[in-house]
């Protein structure tokens, strides 16, 4: 049975949280990388503390990166610049330990090695992907606002409109669903680093004016809807300073706010060969475009692989009761339309280029951003015949 009426809550965090300072530093190491060798192998963990960065993982390639030099770049053009707020990008210390992939993984998702003569999978796992019509990004509405206000956050901050904000910053939207669909938001949360002598007041009417009114949609916000701007009263601490990072601890926020199911895998650090990231991504193209054509209102895909295996052990299809035909008609054609083993969903994504670093803020999804491939919607008439 489909619950009609709810309320569900997701959370975002701006691109100075501690966690999506790591993340993007690890996805800035496999860029790099990708620029002078698409066939590199990147795994890149990254933690971040009061100032400090340590960077471990195995990586191979015939690229050489700096990898002090991004790690300092990322973080400066974060706006984390100043050591009086705990991190400062050329003050900071960066330790680095690498070191090259494991020969049994390489020969398991190298191409005419290992057991398998196709490129297989780099990990056994599942991998799922969602879309849904109550936006136009067919996106949950709570997650894609909650991305939409801390990256408008980062945009008054950057263009002087709010002087006072620091890049540390967190939202949380609550939307309240009636027969199915978005009525209204029951709550909007924004937490955000901040200047000390500025105050609460003006904080919150600085936040109110310059983004939530920009952001929620019109007669979304009414006399119920409840407003917390920095609830504790003050956030002048923060960043890595006030909490240690860590790559790939933000994976709700990085895919669907919770309102689609999650493998459990990490995307940022990992080269298109794990497909704990380049078939997710695959699971959201191909859900967007079951969407798209009108073969469901709301569709989630699971895909699982083992690793050093080239096809997928498992295909499946969830329209939530909003399927127009039987789910395993839909699941037939998506196997015919999408290429599904690594090789195939790196080609078709166009994964080994260097755009991982773009991802790695305001979701993986849901945004059209250039080389974000899986959002496309091209190939739903393909999918209706």
């Amino acid at each position: 049975m489909v619950i009609k009426n709810y309320i569900f809550t997701s959370e975002s965090v701006s691109e100075g949280h501690p966690d999506k300072v790591a993340d993007q530093i690890s996805d800035a190491i496999l860029d790099e990388h990708l620029k002078g060798d698409k066939r590199s192998r990147v795994a890149m963990e990254t933690l971040v503390t009061t100032d400090r960065i340590i960077m471990a993982g195995e990586i191979t390639s015939s690229q050489k990166v700096d990898y002090e030099k991004a790690a300092r770049g990322v973080v400066a053009d974060i706006g984390y610049t100043d050591a009086d707020i705990g991190f400062d990008a050329g003050t900071c210390q960066v330790q680095v330990y690498v070191h090259s992939q494991s020969p049994d993984i390489s020969q398991g998702v190298t191409e005419g090695q290992g057991l398998h003569a196709e490129q297989g999978a780099g990990d056994q796992g599942m991998m799922f992907g969602y879309a849904v019509a109550e936006t136009k990004e067919l996106m949950p509405m709570p997650i894609l606002l909650a991305h939409k206000l801390v990256k408008r956050l980062a945009e008054v901050r950057r263009n002087g409109e709010l002087t006072f904000i620091r890049p540390d910053s967190k939202s949380q939207v609550t939307i309240e669903y009636s027969d199915g669909k978005p009525k209204r938001a029951e709550a909007i949360v924004i937490a955000t680093q901040h200047t000390p002598d500025v105050s609460h007041q003006q904080i919150t009417e600085g936040v109110i004016e310059t983004t939530i009114k920009k952001i929620i949609p019109p007669g979304f916000i009414d006399k119920n809807t409840k407003i917390y701007i920095n609830p504790t009263g003050r956030f002048v601490v923060g960043g890595p300073h006030g909490d240690t990072g860590l790559t790939g601890r933000k994976i709700i926020v990085d895919t669907y706010g919770g309102m689609g199911r999650h493998g459990g895998g990490a995307f940022s650090g990992k080269d298109p060969s794990k497909v704990d990231r380049s078939a997710a991504y695959m699971a959201r193209y191909i859900a967007k475009n079951v969407v798209a054509a009108g073969l469901a209102e709301r569709c989630e895909v699971q895909l699982a692989y083992a690793i050093g295996v080239a096809e997928p052990v498992s295909v499946l299809v969830h329209t939530f009761g909003t399927g127009v035909i039987p789910e395993e008609k839909i699941s037939d054609r998506i196997r015919r339309v999408f290429k599904l083993k690594p090789a195939g969903i790196i080609e078709m994504l166009n994964l080994l280029n260097p755009i991982f670093r773009s991802t790695s803020n305001y979701g993986h999804f849901g945004r059209e951003d250039a080389g974000f491939v899986w959002e496309k919607t091209n190939l739903a008439d393909a999918l209706k015949k």
